[in-house]
Formats: C-alpha cells, structure tokens, sequence
C-alpha cells in the first residue's frame, strides 16, 4: 500500500523534526504556543475545531454559485463563503501540523497524504477565490471544484486517522476496579520511584514521591506511552515517547502534545500491599 512506502518517511521524518524544532527554539514561548496549538488548555484537540469550516464553506460556496444566475449578490456570498472556508483551511492547517508532529510509523505518514492533499484544495480554492474578486468567475469555478474533491479525499484519511489511527483520542482509558484491589507490595515502590502495575483490567502508574503515594492509568493519554519508562520529576511525570507531562495529584495536562489529563485512581497502603480502586469524582 502507499502508506506503507518509506519514501514517505523521507519527506515526513524530516519535516516533523522541523516542525518540533521550530517550536523548541521558541524556548518558554515556544512552548506555550505548541500547548495552545494542540488544545491543552481546551481540553481536547483544537485542530477538529477548524476542520469542519472548510468544508462546510466550501459546500455552501458551491451551492450559492449554482445557484446564483448571474446575480451579483449571490455571487459575492459565494465568495465570503469561500474566504471564510480559506481561514478555516489555514487555521486547521498549523494546528493538525502540530498534531501530526508527534506522530509516527503509519499515522505520520497517512497525516502526511491527509496534509499534502489539503494543501493542494486550499491553493485551488485560493487561485479560484482570487479569480472571483477579479471577475473571472467562470474560471474560478473549475478550480474550486476541483479543489472541493480533493478537499474530500483529505476528509477520508482524516478520519482514518481518528477512527483508525486513534490520533486525538486518548489511549488511557483504562477500566479500573470498582472497589479497592490489590496491585502490588509497598516494598516495590520505595519513595522517589515509580512501577508499572497491573490487575485484571487495570494498568497502574505507581508512585510514591515525598512519602506520597498516588496512582495514575500508565499507557499515556496521548499515544499510549509507558509512562514507568519515563521521567518523575517534582510533583509530575514525564512521557518517554512524546514529552507530555502530567501532574502526579490530578492527572492534570502540564505540558502537551497530550490535551486530555490523564485518569487518577483512588489509592492506599493496607497490611504492607498498596490498593486501587476507581476514583470518586469530586
């Protein structure tokens, strides 16, 4: 298949270390920018925001030309419409870039056609917006459909990323117990370490920092990373895969590209073994 072809990954690889290092040399800011264009402080992804608008626009431009008969106003609607759908397109744009940076193998590679084909409908679609403001409306019409269908295109491995790839959903949903249930030994988590554990369903982050002993899912709500192979540090714990952080007390996003916080269980010591359960909401 052609998302199987390394010669995606020469372009790809690349271009995502570009992309991270852009932001990296931003330092303090840097980050801020790359937590804010991954939707931390949404609390989800923000490129799904924007990527309806193109779409959605655009469809509308379409069928208000079709629908024009020559009357001017219909005419210029159709053009806002187009505009409107063109903000979208690059607002969607650098916030799925961001996205598709801490990406890899299939899914880096899959975001890379799903990126290039919708660069290709909004140049389209931008040459038929300038061809319309200029009163060439015949031959902006062309362009704007072509660039409508492959808009579409784009749309389908968009959502086999989601759907498919899981890109944007988060990989800790993990089904803890119901009532307290023994995971491991006190002994196993000495202060100032962390231990993967697991019962039944559960898979538990332990750690015990300062005398405190908290419990959080393990695979990473990102992309799933192990969170035990990654870097305790004071009060939060680090993803070894893409460096989302998360506060040891809530689970709560630190820093990105994660924008879910991560699942938090109840959790005690009881006759020298420590103990999980589901966490009551506050």
């Amino acid at each position: 298949m052609m998302l199987d072809q390394p010669a995606l990954d020469t372009i790809g690889e690349p271009l995502s270390r570009a992309v991270r290092g852009a932001y990296e040399a931003g330092g303090t800011a840097g980050a801020r920018m790359k937590n804010a264009m991954h939707g931390v402080w949404l609390g989800h992804p923000l490129h799904p925001v924007f990527t309806d608008l193109p779409i959605g626009a655009w469809t509308a431009s379409l069928a208000i030309d079709a629908c024009a008969n020559g009357d001017d106003g219909m005419r210029r609607a159709a053009t806002l419409a187009m505009g409107v759908g063109l903000f979208g397109a690059v607002a969607s744009a650098a916030t799925g870039l961001t996205d598709w940076s801490e990406t890899g193998g299939r899914a880096r590679r899959e975001g890379l056609v799903h990126g290039l084909l919708n660069l290709a409908a909004t140049a389209l679609t931008a040459f038929a917006c300038v061809q319309r403001l200029t009163s060439r409306h015949d031959r902006g019409r062309g362009c704007a459909w072509t660039g409508y269908a492959i808009a579409l295109g784009a749309a389908y491995f968009g959502g086999d990323l989601v759907y498919g790839q899981r890109i944007g959903v988060t990989h800790a949903a993990v089904e803890p117990p119901e009532t307290f249930a023994d995971v491991a030994a006190v002994s196993d988590v000495p202060d100032g370490s962390m231990r993967r554990a697991r019962r039944d369903d559960a898979d538990v982050l332990l750690v015990r920092q300062n005398g405190r002993l908290c419990a959080l899912a393990h695979p990473c709500a990102h992309l799933g990373g192990p969170l035990s192979d990654g870097t305790l540090k004071d009060g939060s714990v680090v993803c070894p895969w893409h460096g989302s952080e998360f506060a040891l007390d809530d689970g709560r996003v630190l820093n990105g590209p994660a924008t879910e916080p991560q699942p938090v269980f109840a959790v005690r010591e009881r006759n020298r073994r420590i103990e999980v359960k589901t966490r009551s909401p506050r």
